[in-house]
């Protein structure tokens, strides 16, 4: 018996690396899966169904339920008719993960305005284009539902030469914070995710270029952690981000100082130089693999 026996998943940008993964050990679990993936290169050009198809077959080759979806996530139109596949070939949305990205990345000064565009339009405007119709359906419904989004590290952190993609997985962790507080009266639970794997994104970024490193961050070292996420092992929880990759699974959050405070009147300038050890958490190195 699986964690997801009889339930049905939309997983966009399925047709390799994480979402691949995903869509794979979701299905092992008793999944049915919807396999939405454009088929397009990294930075987001050209289309194609091949790989969403052999993700599919590969799904029902190991005796599991799946169709396949083309659809740009960056439109309404892709959004719903993901939705529409969904519905058509089993009549519900039970989980969604929102995983479909590109990369364009260049230092800030070299960012064009299509450059800019796009990485907003796949990342953080694709994932309101299929939210929206699949968290409507969920509401409407009425039996709850789980929404996955990914964030990442470079928006959450910040990372050289990401502007926009931090930008749009910043928007993306923010957009999950709120909708996780309007899920709750629905039953529908909401998680950001921040993964570090190596796929065909990140292939060629310096740090992952080795086979070692590629070896400990296969993406299925990631999809445990969704496993948790959309299963009844994590039904008490929403509103959370997880760090996973590697051997490591961690939760991600905002932290406040203590600050301090006045008796009265206005804080000034100089008392908050004057008090920053109490202002400011202390600085702290992070390591991600």
């Amino acid at each position: 018996m699986g964690l997801l026996d009889g339930r049905v998943a939309v997983i966009t940008g399925a047709g390799g690396g994480l979402g691949r993964s995903h869509a794979l050990l979701l299905a092992s679990e008793g999944a049915s899966i919807v396999v939405n993936d454009l088929g397009g290169s990294r930075d987001g050009g050209g289309a194609g169904s091949s790989m969403a198809d052999q993700v599919v077959e590969e799904i029902r080759a190991a005796g599991s339920e799946a169709v396949a979806n083309y659809d740009n996530v960056a439109t309404v139109e892709g959004g719903q008719n993901i939705l529409k596949t969904a519905l058509d070939a089993f009549e519900r949305v039970d989980i969604l993960i929102n995983n479909a990205g590109i990369l364009r990345d260049k230092s800030f000064p070299k960012t064009e305005e299509a450059d800019w565009d796009s990485v907003i339009a796949v990342h953080l405007k694709g994932t309101y284009c299929v939210t929206r119709p699949i968290f409507t359906h969920m509401k409407e419904r009425g039996q709850g539902g789980v929404i996955v989004s990914t964030t990442s590290t470079s928006g959450l952190l910040g990372n050289f030469g990401q502007c926009n993609y931090g930008a749009a997985k910043a928007g993306i962790a923010g957009f999950t914070r709120c909708l996780a507080i309007e899920g709750k009266k629905y039953g529908i639970r909401c998680w950001g995710l921040a993964p570090v794997a190596v796929t065909r994104m990140t292939n060629d970024l310096p740090g992952f270029d080795n086979e070692a490193v590629q070896e400990k961050m296969d993406p299925s070292h990631v999809s445990p952690a969704v496993l948790y996420m959309v299963s009844d092992l994590s039904k008490d929880k929403t509103g959370r981000f997880l760090f996973a990759g590697g051997n490591r699974v961690a939760e991600m959050k905002i932290s406040m100082a203590d600050g301090f405070r006045v008796d009265s009147g206005n804080i000034s300038a100089q008392q908050i130089a004057e008090n920053a050890s109490e202002v400011f958490l202390p600085d702290e190195e992070i390591s991600f693999m």
